[in-house]
């Protein structure tokens, strides 16, 4: 190296080493954060080969937020490590959740189903260990089911419905058919919709079941079939704004959009979809974050990669807070009214005191772009207008233990 930048190198050395001995002077703790990562994976398919999730989707957030957190943590002598540790779908997951809780992990992101999630709620109490659902979106988690040492950053079905309910009222948009798949998961989603027209003034004339057959929908002659069938399948609905769709699980919603009897716009889990966040938004900071997470994952971020970032992320201002890594600590802080998180959605995010669950906007978007972003304009709340998104506290059925 060209002897001309040794003295901007001595520079930066004794620079360097008087902030490491400032640090050590002014007492600043080592602390050392572990979380892990609890995720329940198999491979699956998706109507569409563009819908098929990423490998990483959720630990690739968590990652980012990882280094986020010992960007800022580097300066406060904190750092950061994140473990995973990966099961079957429907496998038990005490032993990994053991596991992690043996390598003195004491926040665990969860992306597992709401059984799995609750067979290790009370395990993780015991052993002082703070749960954030990253993935599961049923209501009851949060409701009769709901825990203390569980806090949610993934969004509620109630809270996906009622966003996207609001804005099809706003755009006076109130007569829907409604169309759900046989499977259970279909069947939640499709009463969340059902509550939220009763809530926002829209009304459900017609609803139809799509029974999942287990036929080959992706064969040439499958594609034919669906163009002839499904307007057959819509043609007895009455009058109609809208068509809902409640299709968790993959088996025809792709495939209802520009193939009704009569044309009229879709909405749910096809056409107009609500998400905790959408690859194509850059609002509020959104192109900072989506820059840094396609730099370091090459692809854009999908709304469990952000449930994630967001999680990790509200540990490290807790810790920063609190100057400790005690998850009791963090808990009783993220409940306080001096907890909020700002996750490039407008506003900043707090969490529900009495069930949990995290206040956040519901993104309503097609493949390609944001449409809206709910609460709507309009939608009042006595408190904060994001309550009107999902179960609000006088309806609530939680009592924490």
């Amino acid at each position: 190296m060209p002897a001309v930048f040794s003295p901007f190198i001595a520079i930066f050395l004794v620079l360097s080493g008087a902030c490491a001995a400032l640090a050590q002077q002014s007492g600043t703790p080592q602390v050392q954060v572990k979380l892990g990562y609890l995720r329940a994976y198999e491979p699956q398919l998706a109507l569409s080969v563009l819908d098929v999730a990423p490998r990483d989707e959720g630990v690739a957030g968590a990652n980012v937020a990882i280094a986020d957190n010992n960007t800022t943590g580097s300066f406060l002598g904190q750092s950061y490590t994140l473990d995973v540790i990966e099961v079957k779908l429907d496998a038990d997951v005490k032993a990994a959740t053991e596991e992690l809780i043996s390598k003195g992990v004491n926040y665990i992101l969860a992306d597992v189903s709401a059984e799995q999630l609750l067979a290790i709620t009370d395990l993780a109490r015991d052993r002082g260990v703070l749960i954030f659902n990253v993935g599961a979106t049923d209501d009851r988690l949060r409701e009769e089911a709901c825990h203390s040492n569980v806090f949610h950053t993934a969004p509620t079905r109630s809270m996906l419905a009622d966003g996207l309910a609001q804005y099809l009222v706003w755009k006076q948009w109130r007569r829907w058919v409604l169309i759900h798949g046989s499977h259970e998961r279909d069947k939640l989603f499709a009463d969340a919709l059902r509550r939220a027209a009763e809530r926002f003034g829209g009304e459900i004339l017609l609803e139809k079941e799509f029974t999942d057959t287990g036929t080959a929908r992706r064969t040439d002659s499958g594609v034919v079939q669906i163009q002839r069938q499904m307007p057959v399948f819509t043609q007895d609905f009455p009058e109609h704004d809208v068509v809902l769709v409640a299709d968790e699980s993959e088996v025809f919603g792709t495939y209802i959009p520009y193939r009704t009897w009569t044309p009229r716009p879709v909405a749910g889990t096809a056409g107009l979809i609500p998400s905790a966040w959408h690859p194509a938004s850059e609002q509020w900071g959104g192109t900072q974050i989506q820059n840094r997470f396609a730099k370091a994952n090459g692809r854009r971020m999908l709304w469990k990669d952000m449930a994630a970032w967001t999680a990790v992320r509200t540990v490290g201002e807790a810790v920063t807070r609190t100057q400790t890594a005690d998850a009791g600590k963090t808990a009783e802080f993220l409940r306080s009214p001096e907890f909020s998180i700002a996750a490039f959605k407008g506003q900043k995010l707090t969490f529900r005191t009495w069930n949990g669950q995290l206040r956040q906007p519901i993104f309503l978007g097609d493949g390609r772009s944001v449409v809206s972003t709910s609460p709507q304009e309009g939608f009042l709340h006595q408190v904060s207008e994001l309550d009107t998104l999902g179960i609000d506290q006088p309806e609530t059925q939680c009592v924490l233990d």
